[in-house]
């Protein structure tokens, strides 16, 4: 519950602290007085946005601060979950500087506004004109139905089959499309597969293939000059090997001589040794190298096979063309093996999905049967606050799965007898939606386990003993919760165990919202003032000591 509250420089008000009752509190005060401010204010709380609209003095920041006792509301398990220390003492403030720039703590850690969002739900339960609204939305009244009947655990399951059948969805909606996609490039992959493989890449070597094409195409150029080097060395007259022989000849007779002269006749020797060799092996190339052009042009279109395929594809080594060959054929296997997955995925979708509707099948029975009790006790909380005729009724139709569930929660009403319920947004009232909703709330309030419940002007369209049953309820709701109601009621006013009143300050330069907890004689006189106009007379006084007197015991 909200132990204290404090708001700087939002809107019209400059500086506002307030401690609220544990149990009821009655905010009223004058028209444009700022009460629903403070609502806007709190939203920012919540987690809502605000932009520098909000600030009184453009100039300094908007502070709203709340301190909240949470220490018996099991709220651990979210701090944990959202990172963030617990503390049986909770602070939230949020801060907008003059720049626009907005800040959220909790407990002086810096958060962002979903987490913000995620603690304030489970702090605060505010009402407002707009939710009123809201109660003809079928996701408000499921969750109203889900809320009064206490199933927690079958939503729990519920939504964790529906996330796996999600799962199992998206996984074949994605393996579908990846064979849709497959199929329209398959054919295109599979013809550049058949091109790389009839290429014969492995173990190519390009540039052994370009040098023998070299040395073909030179064939007669080369046989020519290795018969004209081998005549040379060792076939003409003069041949290079003979005078060779001779130059020994010459040398190894003074070889004895010295060391010197014996080293040069063996390196002569070596000489003429190396030289018979390399004639030899150009005998032998000289033999070998023949001009073929059959095998030329094999060569010729071996080479422009792997040019084209290397321009094709943008590279420019034969291992790069292999490394494609082998991602396409990679490719075109899992393609393959698409049709295995789709089956597997197929049988996971249908087996997530029967769990879900299973699990979707309890939930909904539980919702039917709740839904019957829920409409019951409506009915019975509108006939005691001005509704006597009002009928209502829920039904639980079938719609196709969501995160919610399978059903489509449908609440009518009707507020005269005899006409048969419809659609709360064709037929009820903005009086008829406010006391709906404060039934729905009253009979949700104990289930909920919300430590704070604030409604804003709750008592639209209602007066005299309507109002007071619908303060006894407040205050039976305020044993367990801590209640805040902004009215314009005196009945409202005279039960609540405080009564806070909202004014303007016109003291100064600006004008300011201010508020004050107000004491006994202070009471009298804002109800009987509430009564009577601004110079109430002495029977708006007797007649707001009357309701002081005959209003609910207080709770504490």
């Amino acid at each position: 519950m909200i132990k204290s509250l404090q708001i700087k420089n939002y809107a019209l008000i400059q500086e506002l602290e307030m401690s609220p009752s544990p149990q009821l509190n009655i905010i009223t005060g004058e028209t444009g007085a700022g009460k629903s401010i403070m609502l806007g204010a709190v939203g920012l709380l919540l987690g809502k946005r605000a932009d520098t609209k909000v600030l009184l003095d453009e100039n300094q920041k908007c502070i709203v601060e709340g301190i909240f006792d949470i220490s018996s509301y099991a709220l651990q398990k979210i701090f944990q979950e959202e990172d963030l220390d617990y503390e049986a003492e909770c602070v939230i403030r949020r801060e907008i500087s003059p720049s626009g720039k907005s800040r959220a703590f909790v407990n002086d850690t810096p958060t962002n506004l979903s987490t913000l969002k995620a603690i304030g739900e489970k702090l605060m339960d505010v009402h407002s004109q707009h939710e009123s609204l809201q109660l003809g939305n079928n996701t408000y009244q499921l969750n109203a139905l889900d809320a009064f009947a206490a199933h927690p655990e079958l939503i729990y399951a519920y939504k964790e089959s529906y996330q796996a059948f999600s799962i199992a969805k998206k996984q074949l909606d994605k393996l579908e499309s990846l064979a849709a996609q497959s199929a329209e490039d398959a054919d295109y992959k599979q013809f550049l597969l058949n091109e790389l493989q009839e290429a014969d890449l492995d173990d190519l070597n390009q540039e052994e293939l370009e040098n023998e094409l070299e040395v073909l195409e030179n064939a007669e150029d080369i046989k020519l000059k290795l018969s004209q080097t081998i005549h040379l060395i060792d076939e003409s007259e003069v041949a290079v090997l003979q005078q060779l022989t001779e130059a020994k000849s010459q040398i190894n007779s003074i070889a004895s001589f010295s060391k010197e002269l014996e080293e040069l006749s063996n390196r002569l020797e070596s000489t003429s040794i190396e030289l018979a060799d390399v004639a030899n092996e150009m005998q032998r190339l000289q033999e070998k190298v023949e001009h073929d052009p059959e095998k030329i042009q094999k060569l010729k279109d071996r080479l422009d096979l792997l040019f084209r395929l290397q321009k094709k594809h943008n590279v420019l080594t034969v291992a790069e063309l292999v490394a494609i060959r082998d991602e396409l054929d990679e490719s075109l296997s899992k393609v393959a093996n698409l049709d295995n997955e789709i089956t597997q995925a197929k049988k996971e979708l249908a087996s997530t999905e029967k769990e879900m509707r299973d699990k979707g099948s309890k939930l909904s029975e539980s919702r039917k049967l709740s839904a019957l009790n829920f409409a019951d006790e409506i009915e019975k909380i509108i006939h005691q606050i001005g509704i006597e005729n009002g009928t209502v009724e829920i039904k639980v139709n079938a719609s196709p799965p969501s995160t919610n569930g399978l059903d489509l929660i449908e609440m009518l009403f009707s507020a005269n007898k005899g006409i048969k319920p419809q659609e709360l947004k064709e037929v009820a009232s903005g009086g008829e939606f406010s006391r709906l909703i404060f039934a729905v709330k009253y009979l949700i309030a104990d289930k909920t386990a919300m430590p704070t419940i604030i409604f804003d002007e709750i008592d639209t369209g209602v007066s005299g003993e309507v109002a007071l049953q619908m303060i006894r309820m407040m205050k039976h709701m305020a044993k367990n919760h801590q209640v805040i109601s902004i009215s314009h009621l005196p009945q409202f006013a005279a039960g609540g165990d405080a009564h806070y009143f909202v004014y303007k300050d016109h003291t100064s330069h600006r004008s300011v919202s201010r508020i004050k907890r107000l004491a006994d004689e202070d009471r009298i006189t804002a109800i009987a003032k509430m009564i009577g106009g601004e110079n109430p007379g002495s029977s708006a006084v007797e007649s707001a000591k009357e309701l002081l007197q005959m209003s609910p015991e207080r709770s504490n």
